[in-house]
């Protein structure tokens, strides 16, 4: 018989891993995760469902799924969350998670995995991937397996930090299902790993700042990896640095500032200017190839450049100089060295304002017709709203720089080229932003030939009362391929012609609200009445009754053509 005073403990408390993981995303301050449900997520699921604290959007496919969490990941400045099944599901998402990484987007995705005893056996067991691990590898900033029950929320908490540690971008992590129904005791620790900021070393701010205090007409270049960096940005214009921004870049500064050029980054009028600027610092932007015109663009020099990532230094243009560090600590650091050292050229910011000017009347010029489009979306928008936009001509002749855009998380593109991701993002942009900003609506620019594409996610978003206006620019083609096989291949065109649905009876058949818009000079009147319905509306632009764009988009431009 023992004695009284060693009584037998009780058994800890016990939850499954999926019960973890769900308790665990709820302290990552997460308000929406997206997916779609199957047996090999279920215990995940079903623990987020018995909480009830995170709201679960159910896509129509997982790609879709991952669209969402991306752009939803955008918008809020946090972390995105897509679940997926194993095998075909997860292969499923991965264009979706290249446009991620292409992005530096934060966004967690969570796959299933068979069971442990068959894994990796080539036993053609059903929902088997070969090698699945290595797919997500080259899909992902990171990708991990869990390969215990006792590893699993560690595992996790590794991915998260992974996910939103600069430079950023989706980590991928599969969890075979036995070991997300498997029972562990009750972690005491709920709290995510901490993400620490990339701090610039001092004599690399002091060499910077002795560069830059000379300079007469200097510029900044803002990418997406400054989009926290804003007041940082200010303080620097307040000294008489102009801002030209990439499209990653776009609303650190508001689009309607006198002092920046947007993302009026490669327009003529504009290199035209750089080479009037005596110095030019590039912020946390790659110079992506089609902004840059292949790289052949004039830029100011010397150029020097801040980013987190130490590769970037001498990266597509060599670097006079480059600090490695976060973007607004760096910023407010140099700000602080530059403090009454300025001595900008009083006539540098008119002359900033007129090569805008000149780029943007351009621009409006060659849309033709469209250019009243562009002016009744953004009286329709206003300020407070997401300019979400896919891959389509309509955004590569003015989205990407029309409509003036006055938060940097307002901006989601199809950054990496794939059509058919603007109308899940779209909803995921939305579903974001419904928390903070309850009367922020959600603009959403797609072609048809890439709406077609994930058609099923309309449903989700009169699912989920997604408050977003689609607008759908139908030319029943591939237009920006027509364009192409005219300028380039004798005018020979072949399989660009699309058979469209009737979107008003497609609309009507999910009790979507649908306005059709044949005659621009009723445009305004349209984009109001969708800008007031609550949920989602679909706006239909008739560009076959209208016509097309005065000057013709045939892709990107180069050297010789911009």
């Amino acid at each position: 018989m023992f004695p009284e005073a060693f009584p037998v403990m009780p058994d800890p408390q016990q939850i499954t891993v999926g019960a973890a993981i769900a308790r665990f995303l709820e302290h990552c301050d997460l308000r929406a995760a997206f997916g779609v449900i199957s047996i090999h997520n279920m215990p995940i699921l079903d623990a987020l469902h018995q909480r009830g604290r995170i709201r679960f959007v159910m896509a129509r496919g997982e790609a879709g799924a991952a669209n969402m969490a991306d752009a939803f990941a955008r918008t809020t400045g946090g972390l995105g969350v897509c679940l997926t099944s194993t095998g075909t599901a997860a292969g499923n998402a991965a264009g979706a998670m290249v446009e991620a990484l292409t992005a530096g987007t934060p966004l967690l995705h969570i796959t299933g995995q068979i069971e442990t005893p068959y894994l990796d056996q080539q036993l053609a067991y059903i929902h088997e991937a070969p090698d699945q691990l290595t797919m997500l590898g080259a899909i992902s900033k990171a990708a991990f397996r869990v390969r215990s029950a006792q590893t699993a929320l560690a595992t996790i908490k590794l991915a998260v930090r992974t996910a939103l540690t600069a430079p950023r971008g989706p980590v991928s992590v599969e969890i075979p299902i036995d070991i997300q129904a498997a029972l562990i005791d009750e972690p005491t620790d709920w709290q995510p790993l901490p993400v620490q900021a990339a701090v610039p070393a001092r004599h690399a701010i002091e060499d910077l700042a002795w560069r830059l205090a000379s300079a007469r007409r200097p510029l900044l270049w803002l990418g997406g990896g400054a989009r926290h960096a804003g007041a940082a940005a200010a303080r620097l214009m307040r000294m008489g640095f102009g801002v030209v921004t990439s499209t990653q870049g776009r609303g650190i500064v508001p689009e309607d500032d006198s002092r920046s050029l947007g993302a009026y980054n490669l327009h003529a009028p504009v290199e035209a200017f750089y080479q009037t600027c005596d110095a030019l610092l590039v912020v946390g932007s790659r110079l992506r190839g089609n902004e840059t015109l292949k790289y052949q663009l004039k830029l100011p020099r010397p150029l020097m450049r801040i980013d987190v990532d130490p590769a970037a230094d001498g990266r597509c243009y060599e670097s006079e100089a480059f600090v490695c560090g976060d973007a607004s600590l760096t910023l407010e650091a140099l700000a602080d060295a530059l403090q009454g050292r300025m001595d900008v050229d009083p006539a540098f910011a008119g002359d900033l304002r007129a090569a805008h000017e000149l780029a943007r009347r351009a621009l409006i010029d060659g849309l033709g017709p469209y250019g009243q489009l562009v002016g009744a979306l953004q009286q329709a928008a206003g300020r407070d709203f997401n300019w979400v936009r896919d891959v389509t001509v309509s955004n590569s002749t003015w989205g990407n720089r029309e409509l003036r855009v006055f938060d940097p998380l307002a901006g989601v593109h199809a950054l990496g080229g794939g059509i058919g991701q603007g109308l899940a993002m779209g909803i995921g942009a939305a579903i974001g932003t419904v928390a903070d900003h309850p009367r922020r609506k959600t603009f959403a620019l797609s072609g048809d030939g890439g709406f077609i594409l994930n058609l099923g996610e309309l449903a989700t978003a009169v699912q989920e009362k997604a408050p977003v206006v689609f607008v759908l620019m139908n030319d029943r083609k591939y237009g920006v391929i027509q364009n192409i096989q005219d300028a380039q291949y004798g005018g020979r065109r072949c399989y660009v012609d699309l058979h469209t649905p009737d979107y008003a009876q497609l609309s009507a058949s999910l009790r979507l609200p649908h306005l059709r818009v044949d005659d621009l000079s009723r445009a305004g009147e349209a984009l109001g009445e969708a800008a007031r319905i609550e949920g989602p509306c679909l706006v239909e632009i008739d560009m076959v009754a209208i016509g097309g764009f005065k000057t013709a988009f045939a892709g990107p431009p180069t050297k010789a053509g911009h």
